[in-house]
């Protein structure tokens, strides 16, 4: 399954392809954009500032340079008739910063409302098969992909006509995702040997980032697949609500990350206080600290792989060093860049990178990951939930 990406590609990626990852809300699991505190932005600072993004642990060389670049030649294509967007991208690309990005104003709205837990579209979830078909693996309750009565396990076979066999999974969201709420896209799909279709009206929905699943008696799992507003409260209340003799299996396979201060909030549902990371802004050095006052008693297992990104792996990083998890699974991407944004001319934005993160052991992030406690590749729910047991947290 693909997920949300709110976060800037590499240079390497298209643009169209690159936006589409940026904005593909109803899928769970790319990468997304890491935000610092608001205190740390600055008064040329936009909503949903600061992002992590993997720039291989190269140091930021003349992050305020690049800024007043890409704003002059933003600035000189506006004055010229022509396209700010396309001046802005092309001077990013030559400042060498892999990892930057620019949005139009209208993409950037998008992309502070994905930050902000909602997306416009139909509410669905899809992956690709192995022969290449588009399959729906989800369907959002009460979204309008449901009301039509789509299920998971339907083929979807075509968007506004263009067939899906053999694309990629992130354009073929794009395409339902469209531009705004109220807008119709037809979609053909297949349940078994039935073909039909529907149009729906898309709509803005609630991007369901955090869910909580009781394994037995003994055993919770709250599954996180990207830390947008909100999240890292309701990480804390699922921990709270849960039996007092449960432990917490935090899933986070496929996490895009997301705000920073929403993984500080999760992170403080596990630690009594204390370091949960350090980052560096313009050479600054900076650090996010856990609330005080919660229980560290319960058992915890972190399930990680290679889609557990940026703001996420702050989180499993200050929970492995500090000896308050034991972490399950596969190496983790390795992001941990930090982003802030520049406002361009006619409302577009840049998003370039000024720093990095470090984890409270001082362990670089950025094009490492990090190394699970626990290797496993097979069957990783089930080892979590064994590790788990041991632990005394399951049955």
């Amino acid at each position: 399954m693909s997920g949300p990406d709110f976060c800037p590609k590499s240079r390497g990626v298209r643009r169209g392809t690159a936006l589409a990852l940026v904005f593909a809300g109803v899928l769970a699991g790319a990468a997304a954009t890491d935000c610092l505190p608001r205190a740390e932005r600055g008064p040329a600072a936009l909503p949903a500032a600061a992002a992590l993004g993997p720039n291989e642990g190269r140091p930021v060389r003349d992050a305020d340079r690049t800024a007043e670049e890409v704003s002059r030649a933003a600035a000189r294509a506006e004055a010229d008739g022509k396209s700010p967007v396309r001046a802005a991208e092309e001077a990013v690309g030559r400042s060498g910063d892999r990892w930057g990005a620019v949005y139009d104003k209208a993409q950037y709205e998008q992309y502070a409302a994905s930050l902000d837990g909602r997306y416009t579209g139909v509410g669905l979830w899809v992956g690709r098969t192995g022969d290449g078909r588009i399959e729906v693996t989800r369907v959002q309750s009460g979204g309008p992909a449901a009301r039509a009565g789509i299920e998971a396990g339907d083929v979807l076979r075509a968007v506004d006509g263009w067939a899906t066999g053999g694309q990629p999974v992130t354009e073929v969201v794009a395409r339902l995702r469209g531009d705004a709420a109220g807008s119709k896209v037809a979609v053909s799909l297949r349940r078994g040997t039935r073909d039909w279709s529907r149009t729906l009206d898309r709509a803005v929905l609630d991007t369901e980032d955090v869910t909580v699943q009781n394994l037995s008696a003994k055993a919770v799992m709250i599954k996180v697949a990207a830390f947008t507003t909100g999240s890292g409260e309701r990480v804390r209340a699922a921990v709270s609500r849960a039996p007092k003799a449960a432990g917490i299996l935090l899933d986070l396979r496929g996490n895009s990350g997301g705000l920073v201060t929403e993984a500080t909030a999760a992170a403080s549902a596990f630690l009594d206080g204390g370091l949960v990371a350090t980052y560096d802004v313009h050479g600054k050095q900076r650090a996010l600290y856990a609330a005080a006052g919660q229980s560290t008693a319960r058992p915890v297992v972190v399930l990680i792989d290679g889609g557990t990104m940026s703001a996420a792996e702050l989180l499993t990083g200050a929970l492995q060093d500090r000896g308050r998890a034991v972490t399950v699974g596969s190496r983790t991407f390795g992001k941990g860049s930090v982003q802030m944004p520049t406002g361009l001319a006619g409302g577009s934005v840049a998003e370039l990178t000024v720093g990095h993160y470090r984890t409270p052991a001082g362990h670089g992030l950025d094009g490492q990951g990090i190394t699970p406690d626990v290797p496993v590749t097979d069957r990783p729910l089930q080892h979590a939930e064994t590790v788990l047991s041991g632990l005394g947290g399951a049955s």
